[in-house]
């Protein structure tokens, strides 16, 4: 919107056009989502905490998360209504890209608001049954995984791009597509939400990685950059930085209220969202196998369960990890809470790094 109206201004004031730089207007997008946190988030935790919205915790987790029972969760709210705000006030709203990706966030974001509600609302300790959840996350990842195969513009959009080298890529084929991009999407979701047990510990690297991938969305998008650093030229993808600039205030400024002791929990509501759109611009960037390094704290999360789940079916009941996800086997080890979480952030900027070294190594 802002934008628009810094277009018309521009004809008469040519201060205004500076507005049009996606640099400055992912500079602030990212103070606007924060400040849009800074201002709502009291006020959204204390409206979770009058409905009575607390957190339900695990009794046979480390005890000391006992103390965190009935602390307001489904604050992803606060995150979504940020992002979504910002992106609206600073995107190009002509840009399809910035509505996939908004739409894929807010969609999630839905399918874990009706999970969180269940839970804590209704007093229903499933929630929304699994089935369920991943058949709507399934629908819709699918369907934007059809629409970005069957509107890609350039053949780079369809290839399998390898990092660290110049010139090794694969063809997928529309089949091939959509099912990594299926595959990107709804795993991203699910290991931001494994991921999101401690205080602090999913939205930071949240924020690293969206902000990450706002350097390579700027490049994909611009033919000069991208030409240079030997990346696909994704025409429009640059516009996704505005948008992970949004994510990235937004997230900084729900980290305020979400640090050791938190204020409140983002639910599956925020963490489902989140992932889903770092899976999406990460297909639209064509950086999968980037999102996989530079996530590796999610990949790592995600396996410890999967690992965990199947020794205990083939072995009655023997364990490989003192609990899962990971980081609780950390906390039952000895680690406190704050240890995990900040050991996790720096695993997290070191591997961020290497994925931006991507940018140039190959």
């Amino acid at each position: 919107m802002l934008l628009m109206l810094a277009q018309w201004l521009s004809q008469d004031i040519r201060g205004f056009g500076v507005i049009n730089y996606i640099t400055l207007r992912t500079v602030l997008a990212a103070m606007t989502a924060l400040v849009i946190s800074f201002i709502a988030g009291p006020g959204v935790i204390r409206w979770l905490a009058a409905k009575k919205i607390g957190q339900a915790v695990r009794q046979d987790g480390p005890q000391t998360h006992l103390v965190k029972s009935g602390t307001p969760t489904m604050g992803g709210v606060l995150i979504l209504i940020s992002i979504g705000v910002t992106t609206l006030l600073w995107g190009d709203l002509t840009n399809r890209y910035v509505w996939v990706v908004l739409i894929v966030t807010l969609g999630y974001g839905g399918i874990g608001w009706y999970d969180d509600w269940k839970k804590v609302v209704y007093r229903d300790p499933k929630g929304l049954a699994s089935r369920w959840k991943y058949f709507w996350q399934s629908v819709l990842g699918l369907v934007v995984a059809v629409y970005l195969a069957f509107s890609a513009t350039v053949p780079a959009q369809m290839q399998l791009i390898v990092p660290f080298f110049k010139t090794v890529s694969y063809p997928l084929g529309a089949i091939g597509f959509v099912i990594l991009t299926y595959l990107v999407i709804v795993g991203t979701s699910n290991a931001v939400n494994l991921t999101d047990g401690l205080d602090g510990l999913a939205i930071m690297p949240t924020v690293m990685i969206a902000a990450a991938l706002a350097i390579f969305s700027y490049v994909a998008g611009s033919s000069v950059f991208s030409r240079y650093l030997l990346l696909p030229y994704i025409p429009g993808a640059g516009e996704l930085a505005v948008f992970l600039g949004a994510m990235a205030g937004a997230g900084l400024g729900f980290l305020w209220f979400n640090a050791y002791p938190a204020e409140v929990f983002m639910g599956d509501v925020g963490a489902l969202a989140l992932g889903a759109a770092l899976g999406t611009v990460a297909v639209i960037v064509r950086q999968e196998i980037v999102l996989a390094i530079m996530g590796g704290v999610f990949v790592a999360e995600t396996l410890s369960v999967a690992a965990q789940v199947l020794y205990f079916r083939h072995t009655g009941g023997k364990r490989i990890f003192r609990m899962a996800p990971l980081h609780h086997h950390y906390e039952l080890g000895g680690w406190k809470e704050t240890q995990v979480v900040v050991r996790f952030w720096i695993i997290t900027i070191m591997l961020v790094l290497v994925g931006l070294s991507t940018l140039k190594i190959r």
